[in-house]
Formats: C-alpha cells, structure tokens, sequence
C-alpha cells in the first residue's frame, strides 16, 4: 500500500518539476499541481484506507483499559476482607 502512496507521490512530484521548468508554467501552478493532484487525494485516501487499522488500536486500547480495571469504577480497591464486628 505504501509504494503505491510513494509511487504516486513521485509521479506529481514530477509533474510539479515540470510545471514549474515550462516555459509557460510557473511555481505558483507548480504548487497548486502538488497540493492538488497529490497532497489532497492522497490525503483522503491514506485516512480512508487506515480506518480499519485506527478502530483496531482503539479496540485493543479499550480492551487493555477493561483488563486492568475489572469493574470499570476506578476507584482504588479496598479491603479484600470485611472487618468482623464485635459484639457488645
């Protein structure tokens, strides 16, 4: 999945180059050819694809807080034995 972001990003890293070398062109249209073509999509596209990986670790996390506090009251434990009461 990487090599393809990082394919992509090498083919409009080129495209820029070109724009902002042409005769015609210029950095500013350079620029926006950059942001446009491979920044933004790119950008949507990487958050769309991670989501599953995202929603695991925020399972696992919230499974790993459950294990370490049994009821979920966060409260410090108390005593494992009731005091015994006396009588009169």
């Amino acid at each position: 999945m990487f090599l393809v972001v990082i394919a992509w990003m090498y083919v409009v890293l080129m495209m820029a180059i070109v724009e902002a070398t042409s005769s015609t062109g210029s950095l500013l249209g350079a620029l926006l050819t950059f942001v446009i073509y491979g920044l933004l999509p790119l950008s949507i596209v990487m958050y769309l694809l991670l989501t599953p990986a995202r929603r695991r670790v925020r399972q696992q996390q919230a499974a790993a807080s459950s294990a370490a506090d049994p009821d979920g009251g966060g409260h410090a434990p108390g005593d494992a034995v009731a005091p015994v009461r006396e009588e009169p």
